[in-house]
Parts: C-alpha cells; sequence; structure tokens
C-alpha cells in the first residue's frame, strides 16, 4: 500500500465505489451478532470520536473484538496513535505500556478503575453498536498504530507501524470483492490476526470475529453458519479445530497457517479435510511484516526466494536466521532508550533459525529457544516435525528438562488423536522409533508423555514454558 493511499482506514474501506451501496452489504461478525459497515456512513459507536480524541494517544482495552475494530475503524486518521491492548496481558504491565505510549485516553467497555492511574483524561465507552452520528469527514491524520509483542521474558515492546506498512500485503478490492467472508481464530489486536482484518476491510469482505470465552465448536459452528470462504490460524489452532465434531460446518476456498511452524502433517491433513481449499502458509513478524505465502502444499520455502530479485520483500539468512527488509517492516519500537528495530542495512532480524535441505529451506526453531544437551544444540520444533509424521499424533510439544549430567534432557508431549486406539505405550514406542531413525541420538526424546492436550497462548501458539 502506498504511503499516501488512503489517509485513515475508514475513507479506505469506503473507496471502492459508492459507500451507500456497497457497505450494507458488508458487516463484522461476533457472538452477538452483525454490525452493517453501512452504519457506521451516517453513525458511530464513539458519538463524535474527532471531538474527543483528535491528536491523542489512545488506548484500545475492549473485552471483545468487535469493539476494538469498530475503534479501529473509527479512530484512525483522527487519533495520533492508537494502542491495541491484547488480553493475556498481565495487568501489572499495563501502567508502564501507558507511560511509554503518552496514553491521554483510553476507548473500553471495563469500568475505568481498571485502569488505575494511568495519566488519562478521557474515557470512553466502547459500544458493539453504531448510534445515528453526525458523519465526520475529517480523517487526514497519519494514525500510529501500536502493537505490542508476546512479551515472554517480561514487559511487552511496543511496536509502531503505520496503515501502509500494516496493509503493504494486501489486496485491495479484486475479484471476490464483497463475496469473500473472512474469519480467524487469532485476536485482532496481535499482528496476525489484524492482517486478516485489514484484508477483510481493505479487500471488500466481511469478517467473523472470534471470541475468547468462545469453544472451538462454537466458533466452528457459528463461523460455517456465515459462509466463510478464507479463514487463518496457527498450526496449533487449525490442530485443535480439526479436531473437533463441528469442523465440517466449514468449507472454506482458502485455509492459511502462520505463527508457528507449519510442517507437513498438518498441511497434508488441512489438505485432506478441505480438498476444495487452496491451502497456505505464511511467515509474517509483529516487527518484520508479512514476508511470504507458500502456496504449493509443501512445508518449508523454495530456497530461490532468498535473495531473489524484484521481489517486494527481501531476504538473506546470517548466521542461520531469517532476516527481513521491506516497506512492511514497522517503523521503530516506541520509548526512550529501545533498541534499534532494523540493523544498520534495513533488515530486521526475525530471530528464527533456518536449514537448507536440498531446494527448499526449512524453519527449525527460534533462536532463543534452543535446548542445550550436553552441549549440543536441539530446536523442539524440529523433534516436533518427527513426531508430528507418526498417523497417531495430533500434536506435540517437545521441551527440556534439567538434568544434573547433561544439562537438560528433552522431553516430549503427546496428544494423540482420537480414533488412536492401540494405547499409550505402543504411541510412546512407536514415537521413539521414528524419532531414532530419523533424529541424532541427543535429539531423541528421554521422556515422553501422552496428556489430554497442550495449553496454547492467548496468540494462538504453543506455551514453551521451560520446566
Amino acid at each position: 500500500m502506498p504511503q499516501n493511499d488512503h489517509p485513515s482506514l475508514w475513507e479506505a474501506i469506503s473507496a471502492g465505489g459508492d459507500a451507500s451501496r456497497e457497505l450494507p452489504q458488508r458487516w463484522l461478525n461476533d457472538v452477538a451478532g452483525r454490525v452493517i459497515l453501512g452504519g457506521l456512513a451516517g453513525g458511530s459507536s464513539l458519538g463524535q470520536p474527532q471531538r474527543r480524541f483528535a491528536g491523542r494517544s489512545v488506548l484500545i482495552a475492549t473485552s471483545d473484538q468487535l469493539r476494538a475494530a469498530l475503534a479501529l475503524i473509527e479512530l484512525d486518521g483522527v487519533a495520533r496513535r492508537m494502542v491495541l491492548y491484547p488480553p493475556g496481558v498481565p495487568t501489572e504491565y499495563l501502567a508502564p505500556l501507558a507511560r511509554i505510549a503518552e496514553i491521554d485516553a483510553i476507548v473500553s467497555d471495563r469500568p475505568p478503575a481498571e485502569f488505575g492511574d494511568i495519566g488519562a483524561d478521557i474515557f470512553a465507552t466502547a459500544n458493539a453498536a453504531v448510534a445515528p452520528a453526525a458523519p465526520e469527514q475529517n480523517r487526514d491524520r497519519k494514525t500510529e498504530w501500536i502493537l505490542l509483542t508476546s512479551g515472554t521474558t517480561g514487559i511487552p515492546k511496543l511496536v509502531v507501524h503505520s496503515l501502509a506498512s500494516l496493509a503493504g500485503a494486501t489486496k485491495h478490492g479484486g475479484a471476490i470483492g464483497n463475496r469473500a467472508v473472512w474469519s480467524t481464530f487469532y485476536d485482532i489486536r496481535r499482528y496476525g490476526g489484524l492482517q486478516i482484518f485489514l484484508r477483510a476491510m481493505l479487500g471488500g469482505g466481511s469478517i467473523v470475529l472470534s471470541n475468547a470465552a468462545e469453544s472451538t465448536a462454537d466458533f466452528l459452528s457459528r463461523a460455517g453458519a456465515a459462509g466463510v470462504t478464507h479463514i487463518s490460524g496457527t498450526p496449533s489452532h487449525w490442530r485443535r479445530a480439526l479436531m473437533s465434531p463441528q469442523a465440517h460446518r466449514i468449507a472454506p476456498q482458502y485455509a492459511r497457517l502462520s505463527g508457528e511452524i507449519a510442517d507437513q502433517p498438518i498441511l497434508d491433513h488441512l489438505q485432506a479435510f478441505f480438498p476444495q481449499a487452496s491451502v497456505a502458509h505464511a511467515f509474517a513478524s509483529t516487527e518484520a511484516g508479512v514476508a511470504f505465502d507458500v502456496t504449493d502444499g509443501r512445508a518449508g520455502f523454495p530456497a530461490d526466494y532468498i535473495g531473489r530479485p524484484g521481489l517486494p520483500v527481501e531476504l538473506k539468512i546470517e548466521d542461520g536466521s531469517l532476516r527481513i527488509r521491506s516497506n512492511r517492516v514497522a517503523t521503530r519500537y516506541l520509548g526512550a532508550g529501545s533498541a534499534p528495530l532494523a540493523e544498520a542495512d534495513g533488515f530486521v532480524d526475525t530471530g528464527d533459525m533456518l536449514e537448507q535441505r536440498g531446494d527448499r529451506y526449512f524453519f527449525v526453531g527460534r533462536r532463543g529457544g534452543i535446548i542445550n544437551v550436553g552441549g549440543q544444540k536441539v530446536h523442539p520444533e524440529e523433534v516436533e516435525a518427527v513426531i508430528n509424521h507418526h498417523p497417531g499424533v495430533q500434536s506435540s510439544l517437545v521441551r527440556a528438562r534439567k538434568n544434573p549430567i547433561t544439562g537438560a534432557i528433552v522431553v516430549a508431549d503427546i496428544v494423540p488423536k482420537p480414533e488412536f486406539s492401540a494405547g499409550p505405550e505402543i504411541l510412546k514406542r512407536e514415537i521413539l522409533d521414528i524419532c531414532r531413525e530419523a533424529l541424532p541420538a541427543h535429539k531423541v526424546p528421554a521422556v515422553i508423555r501422552v496428556v489430554a492436550s497442550l495449553d496454547v497462548t492467548a496468540a494462538g501458539k504453543l506455551h514453551r514454558a521451560r520446566a
């Protein structure tokens, strides 16, 4: 998206044609029902946002995604800065994050007392409905969109994007137009979910939003009833969804995986379950933006993506780690004294480690997630990819356990598929056999546990807390 295109999200949404004709066909859906986009042409969920929020640094901290989505549409081009506050962030981080972001206004449906004294002099109640209001046309401010990193090692970093950088990978309009019904297991207040929200809004479609209090089965039923055509999630999201009897309620044309390594078993399972769908997996990060999609049904990505001229995103590998440079990269980290987001040459080090096998590169794990077994390195994701090839395994999590001799040993937790009936001991033995055949001895799990489920973070990724 060129830097000067559409100074606000609302103008971008309505720019595709006559708003009075197009927007009534488009909607946002959550557990409470639909909000028709056309209502925003002569209404508001915030009253008069320009009068209250012009030039403000606004914290968007709502209980659900629908209220957050309406606030994003109404405040982009009006506020100086919008901080998307996702669920799962510890409350003790709120005050320091608010200070860094210079928050002086809050949009929420929660009581003001929950936010303490963070210096905001405006508090607006976010509504899940649009009420009539005088139209406000002046939306010419370049609003900063602030996203939080996962914060797995402490207080999250604040990543500064613009609508242009966030929408750099988004096609505007197109053949599917307002026939597309998007959905995502992600929360739209995190980068992966926000990408799908913007694809729907800028591409001419509608979107079904998830809800943290809703079961996977209920969400799939609601998405199916809404006629979802395009849907995305992490591999962990998809493994959980495919275990649900309600997975048959959706029949997507397009299914997308991102946020975690997409191994061959989950790609194959998804394609077999939805034979009519185009299945793709993508690589993106909050800082580096969307790097690429892979649509050939294979894990990894073609080696010629690296250094290939003419692509909108430049990729290179240094010290085994993927680095990215493009106009989709975030501007900076917010806060005095923050380290530079990009290196001197403009590339962002993702910390995601690659290994070349033949004509493809494969992600093997995060640089900071390596297990050290007697001085030898083990990427948990590499072992999980081998384990997940067993036809009786639904999902797996490989982690470290402290050991007085080697420093750590490899431990694997396994969720079997419901139809696997041979028993846990046979499953463990067979998994050990395939690991010994495919992996060096130090990568073979020393302990295997069969468990009912695996913990997933608020971002939809396996929870990789160390033992």
